[in-house]
């Protein structure tokens, strides 16, 4: 179920932004998107092509002269294939998007597993200077009141829009992640936005010591509140829930998507509940006051950070402080780690990180005027009645969750010898560079590479979300053979891994057109599925299966914020590697299961950060001829 995947698109991040103007530009967003090209079906016979050639370094060769029989019979004249390309072009010209829809149910609405650490990911952002209670809730007041300001962007449409590579991007996924909400469903769940209803949530929900609270951030005029104004009421908040004595309600959002259905219905029945679980999807986003974390070494203290933000520790820990649905989490601890988590369905991470930045450079800003103090209502406590059979269910997804917690293997990797300047000073493509050291350090560990997946936006059509930069190709393949082999010179080497990085850079390039291959297979297969024709033989294949096994999942999310994001491995003997190439370092999480033998987290970051030293050295050694 790797199909999911991600997060990490290939996007210049935003600067700092400047509100083109404070008044509503009504019609400007829908004008905008209007003009959007739509996603194209790719050609058939250009992606069947493509699928052998990505077969070649990852199957045997009796298994590819097989698929390649599959193939040849499923591109026939008149076959198969044909009728579910026309059926598709006819998908592409009746909708705004033939992907998006079907994109969104099976990654994330039909997927199953709990969003915690196999969707949902997470943001860790550089430790804050505070150490209690006063500086935790100072900064939390002043990241709310910096959402608050991004959010004016988004309800006056004047958010500046993104280019890459010249051509205008797809705005849409900023109108999804404030006020909305991923409500569970028994085969499949749903997400709500509330931002567009008549009347639009004027209040957050922030949790302390597992106690959910309405936060009003707006007075009655419509203006926001200060951010000295926001503290005084996180001040009440914190006040007023001293004791961890509750039942840790959010817990039961951890659990397997069905469980979780069956326990919601059941929760929902009662109208305290009830009105509580709405007031939480409702609000504009959540902030979680956590406690601070158990005490551990410099060396490990970021791994454990990463996993706070994506999992919460366990139930002793912070797990219990989250509504893990909820589609933007803020994490401010006490002991000032912090970062955020956010469900999947609705954004990939750059307007995520694009929000961050904001709030970021946002909070640089001096306090130019001390806010009058007036006196502002009691944050609302949201009540919920805990029955025998509620209290049954957190049990048990405390349980479930602390299961996964201890499989998850975690490693942040700061890599400081280079950041993306030497890459480029080589006249070479700093995401191919980083994905070729993966590449290497991968077949360096197992001595064979493997499917791995990158995330490409799409972005620039209408509706667009992702698609797969396969980066183990004939040429990475090569490239990772040569440079331990003895038989190798150097300057063939050199030669290969200049090859290996410009496929990649080419792959990218055809990948944000619209032109990979594997959103379109998927799209063959789902029209086969609605069509009520056989399953086409070609997607029941032992190929078809390695090429979707992605051991390799990863995902580069730049940003100006010295941030880096993570995520849970998408196979159980996989990794998920998420990676920010600052300028002269690289933020790298590496993820793992424990309960794979083979796989170890520090282990591929340890070869990964070898990996990038051999290369700088084999590039030093043998300089370009200058022209």
């Amino acid at each position: 179920m790797a199909e999911r995947q991600h997060q990490g698109e290939k996007i210049k991040p935003l600067g700092f932004l400047k509100p083109i103007s404070l008044r509503k530009v009504p019609g400007r967003f829908q004008t905008h998107q209007n003009s959007l090209p739509r996603l194209p079906v790719p050609p058939l016979q250009q992606t069947l092509d493509h699928y052998l050639q990505i077969l070649q370094p990852i199957v045997s060769e009796e298994e590819w002269n097989n698929t390649k029989q599959l193939v040849e019979e499923f591109r026939g004249s008149g076959g198969v294939g044909e009728r579910l390309q026309k059926s598709l072009e006819r998908r592409a010209r009746k909708t705004e998007n033939w992907l998006s829809e079907w994109w969104l149910k099976t990654a994330y609405l039909q997927y199953r597993q709990p969003v915690v650490i196999h969707s949902s990911p997470g943001l860790v952002l550089p430790k804050q200077d505070f150490v209690d209670s006063q500086g935790q809730l100072r900064f939390a007041a002043k990241l709310i009141e910096g959402a608050l300001d991004f959010k004016a962007m988004i309800d006056n449409e004047t958010l500046p829009v993104e280019y890459l590579g010249g051509k205008p991007l797809c705005m849409n996924q900023y109108y999804q992640i404030l006020s909305s909400c991923r409500i569970p469903g028994p085969k499949q769940d749903s997400v709500i936005n509330f931002s567009k209803t008549t009347k639009p949530p004027m209040h957050i929900t922030v949790v302390h010591n597992f106690q959910f609270f309405e936060l009003d951030v707006y007075h009655s005029d419509g203006t926001p509140l200060t951010s000295d104004q926001i503290f005084i009421q996180l001040e009440k908040i914190w006040n007023s829930s001293l004791q961890t004595n509750k039942e840790p309600i959010g817990i039961l959002t951890t659990n397997h998507r069905n469980t979780w259905a069956k326990a919601y219905t059941n929760l929902i029945k009662d109208k305290t509940n009830k009105a509580s679980v709405r007031s939480i999807q409702k609000s504009i986003f959540t902030v979680c006051l956590d406690a601070p974390m158990p005490r551990v070494s410099d060396d490990i203290y970021k791994s454990r950070v990463a996993g706070q933000m994506l999992h919460g520790g366990g139930s002793k820990q912070n797990s219990g402080n989250r509504w893990f649905d909820k589609t933007l989490q803020f994490i401010v601890a006490e002991d000032g780690s912090c970062g955020l988590v956010y469900e999947h369905a609705a954004a990939e991470g750059p307007p995520i990180v694009a929000l961050l930045d904001h709030i970021v450079e946002f909070s640089k800003k001096p306090e130019l005027v001390r806010s009058p103090m007036i006196p502002l209502p009691m944050p609302k406590k949201l009540r919920f009645n805990i029955s025998p059979e509620i209290k049954s269910d957190i049990e048990k997804a405390k349980q479930n969750l602390n299961i996964m917690v201890q499989d998850l293997d975690l490693t942040v990797l700061v890599f400081h010898h280079f950041g993306k300047n030497f890459p480029k000073s080589e006249k070479m493509s700093p995401d191919g560079f980083i994905q070729m050291a993966l590449q290497l350090a991968y077949y360096r560990i197992y001595g064979h590479t493997c499917s791995t997946y990158e995330s490409a936006s799409l972005r620039m059509f209408h509706l667009g979300r992702t698609d797969t930069i396969r980066s183990n190709s004939i040429d990475s393949f090569r490239f990772v053979k040569a440079m331990d082999d003895s038989n190798s010179t150097e300057q063939m080497k050199v030669e290969l891994l200049r090859k290996a990085v410009l496929t990649h850079r080419s792959y990218t390039d055809k990948a944000i057109r619209g032109e990979a291959i594997d959103r379109h297979l998927l799209g063959l297969k789902l029209q086969a599925i609605e069509d009520l024709v056989s399953i086409p033989e070609i997607f029941m294949d032992t190929s078809y299966a390695i090429a979707m096994h992605f051991n390799l999942s990863t995902s580069q999310v730049p940003a100006k914020t010295d941030c880096v994001m993570c995520f849970g491995p998408v196979v159980p003997d996989g990794y998920g590697v998420c990676y920010n190439p600052m300028a002269e370092h690289i933020n790298f999480v590496v993820s793992a299961y424990n309960s794979c033998a083979e796989t170890n987290a520090a282990r591929l970051a340890h070869y990964l950060e070898k990996a990038l030293l051999d290369m700088r050295t084999l590039l030093q050694e043998h300089p370009r001829a200058k022209l």
